[in-house]
Formats: C-alpha cells, sequence, structure tokens
C-alpha cells in the first residue's frame, strides 16, 4: 500500500535521512515528458519541468522529516514514486508532535508559492517573454503545480497531509484510536468523490490515487481498531517501544508472518508459538515504528 525500498534505487543521504526513487517513476517522467512536448519549443523545458516537480516533492517530504525529528520523532526515510513522495516518519504519539510532523510538508509548499511567483515578476520586469517564452511558461506551470500540489494534499481526506492534520486536531479532543477512525471514513468518503471525479475527467492518474487512498482508509480503520482494543489491555512495564517509550500491550497483536496466526511477541521473546519462527525486530503498536527485539527491554532499577 505504501512505497518502499523494495524496487527502488537509493539517490543520496542528507541530514541523516535517505532518498530512495522507484523504478517506476523513470518510466513515468519518460510518458509525461514525451506527453507535453508540445508545451515548449525545446523538450529540455520539458525534461525541466519534470526534474522541478521532483525537487518540489522532495522539499515537501524534508519538511515532514525533518519538523518529526524536531519534536523528538524517528525520520530516516524518503521514497520518491510516481504519484508523489512518502516521508516515513515516527513522530511521538502526542496530537502536538504529529500536527507539526505533518503539517510542516504542506507549509514548504507555502513557503515556496513567493519564490516562484517572485521569479516570474522578475522574468516578466527583465521583458524576457518576447526572448524567452518557455522560459516564462515554465515558471508559470512550476507555480501552478506547486499550488495544486499544495491544495491537493490539504483535503481532509486520509492518508493525505490534510486528513492526517484533521486527526491530529481530532486527537485533541476524540483521543487517538477514535479520531483515526473518524478521519479514516471521511477519507472514504473523500475518495468516492475523487472517484467520481476521475470517471468525470478520464484520469487515470487520479484513479490510480483513489486506489491508494482507499487501501490506507481501510488500514486506517484496522489500526484505528487495534488502538482501541490495545487501550482496554493491560500494559507490559519491562518493555518500552524504543522511539515512542509506550509500553506494549500484554495479548496478541502481532500476526506471524509464516502461519499467519496471531500471537503475543513479549510473552515468547519474538517467537511464534505456533509454528516456532523467530523474529529480530518487533513491530510497535502505537507509532508503528520497527525496532529489535532487544532494544525494547526496559533496565532494571539501578540499587543504591
Amino acid at each position: 500500500m505504501m512505497p518502499s525500498q523494495k524496487g527502488s534505487v537509493r539517490l543520496f543521504r542528507f541530514a541523516g535521512i535517505d532518498v530512495f526513487l522507484h523504478w517506476s517513476w523513470f518510466l513515468v517522467a519518460i510518458f509525461e515528458i514525451n506527453n507535453r512536448r508540445q508545451n515548449y519549443s525545446s523538450p529540455l523545458w520539458n525534461v525541466l519541468e519534470y526534474l522541478a516537480l521532483f525537487l518540489i516533492v522532495l522539499l515537501h517530504e524534508f519538511g515532514h522529516s525533518l519538523a518529526c525529528r524536531q519534536v523528538g520523532g524517528q525520520a530516516d526515510q524518503i521514497v520518491l514514486w510516481p504519484l508523489g513522495g512518502v516521508a516515513y516518519v515516527a513522530p511521538p504519539q502526542r496530537p502536538g508532535a504529529m500536527l507539526w510532523s505533518i503539517a510542516a510538508g504542506p507549509l514548504v509548499n507555502v513557503a515556496l508559492l513567493p519564490i516562484l511567483t517572485g521569479l516570474a515578476l522578475w522574468n516578466h520586469a527583465l521583458q524576457w517573454n518576447a526572448a524567452l517564452p518557455s522560459h516564462l511558461l515554465f515558471l508559470r506551470d512550476i507555480w501552478t503545480v506547486n499550488l495544486v500540489l499544495l491544495i491537493f494534499n490539504l483535503l481532509p481526506v486520509y492518508p493525505l497531509d490534510g486528513g492526517q492534520i484533521l486527526r491530529s486536531l481530532l486527537w485533541y479532543v476524540m483521543g487517538r484510536a477514535r479520531s483515526l477512525l473518524v478521519a479514516s471514513l471521511i477519507g472514504l468518503v473523500g475518495v468516492a468523490g475523487l472517484f467520481a471525479l476521475a470517471l468525470l475527467d478520464g484520469s487515470v492518474w487520479i484513479g490510480i490515487m483513489c486506489v491508494f487512498i482507499l487501501l490506507n482508509c481501510w488500514r486506517g480503520l484496522m489500526e484505528a481498531r487495534a488502538l482501541a482494543r490495545a487501550e482496554t489491555v493491560p500494559r507490559r512495564p519491562d518493555f518500552a517501544c524504543p522511539v515512542c517509550r509506550a509500553a506494549p500491550p500484554a495479548g496478541a497483536f502481532w500476526q506471524c508472518g509464516k502461519c499467519g496466526k496471531p500471537f503475543d511477541t513479549f510473552a515468547n521473546r519474538a517467537a511464534c508459538p505456533h509454528c516456532g519462527e523467530q523474529y529480530g525486530v518487533t513491530k510497535c503498536v502505537a507509532c508503528r515504528s520497527v525496532r529489535p527485539f532487544g532494544e525494547w527491554v526496559v533496565p532494571p532499577p539501578v540499587q543504591r
């Protein structure tokens, strides 16, 4: 449901964050560049336009990652793919920390608006329109793309940024599990509207995005149910998530990847009691981060 390192090429590492590019990005880039080759006087402008889109999305995802780190969360990976990008962030499980980590991405697009507007006005003031008409068209297209990305991301449709911002705001009054449930249900309504738009416009890309949103809304509903269950069960004080420091629930909240049966990973030292499969890492029910099992153990207090 979400892009991952699988099938991706590692581009670079900046500020401790690895940036990956999915192989399908190249295919879509070739298609889009050829499809828009009549827009400019030279195909080079089409290439520059697509690279500029790549840069805008990358800056947006770095906004998420750096904001998450600022509030004490974990963020060390960004994956770019044809539909945009995903910053893998695990902020502390507080509504304020979640809200800032998500809102920082669209704020990057807001900051880019006056910069791109200034460049376009500067181009007009220098009267380059007649000599370099493609240059002005390029700036206008990039300005429009940035604005469209901003508006689209702010739609209150989970898991888009707007849907996650809504979820963070609801968290203050509804709690963690119920806010995710409501945001996911609103997302399902929103995806129905986007699907109707895809049919009316005949857009394959909007249709693909609808499938992506639908799968993640369903995932959000399942996660909300698990969180609601976890809130009512006892906790294991001898263990704590290395990222969010939440004590894990006592119960069969983990599913074996080999036999498919649920089990309590902390009752069996990360081994499935049904098939004996041993796991070196454990996923946190609270923040979904995956860390080595040994990092979960809380050391006993020092006796003085």
